[in-house]
């Protein structure tokens, strides 16, 4: 969930609210694993199913966004060519700042594309583990289950 909303455009700005997307993957992975388990989870049940949903949101952030930027790069040319050309009043040095991100964006190419996109990765894999980790521990606290009244947690007998 989270490498696909952090990957998508104008969505990925979520991430940009105290990293929305990441704390959520976290939370969303530890009520995830409440729901599939009988007993209570341990705050380190969520910040160990949160760190995983990090770093394998990092990933399907990777292999998904790198198509996208591929498909949204000439529409990105575009906008910027129409702000350009609609720019009359603009300061000359704004005019000349988006002048410079357009070659850049025509110079640069696929290449360009790839170390960004992994730059950004290897960002995500520290940030969404940091933050995917802590949102696993807010939803071990928020959603765990109750032992029920008169109920005597029992450890098993020893194998052996």
């Amino acid at each position: 969930m989270l490498g696909v909303l952090s990957a998508l455009p104008i969505v990925y700005i979520g991430n940009a609210c105290c990293c929305l997307w990441i704390i959520t993957g976290g939370v969303v992975a530890a009520y995830v694993l409440q729901q599939e388990t009988t007993t209570p989870i341990t705050p380190s049940d969520g910040a160990l199913v949160g760190l995983l949903a990090g770093l394998t949101g990092a990933v399907v952030h990777l292999v998904l966004s790198i198509p996208i930027d591929i498909v949204m790069a000439p529409l990105e040319r575009s906008i910027a060519g129409r702000l350009l050309g609609a720019a009359g009043s603009m300061p000359s040095e704004m005019r000349d700042m988006i002048e410079q991100a357009v070659r850049r964006s025509e110079e640069g190419g696929i290449g360009i594309l790839l170390v960004r996109r992994v730059g950004v990765f290897v960002a995500m894999l520290f940030i969404g583990a940091l933050f995917s980790t802590l949102g696993g521990l807010l939803g071990a606290l928020v959603f765990k289950k109750e032992t029920p009244p008169g109920v005597i947690d029992v450890p098993p007998p020893p194998a052996g």
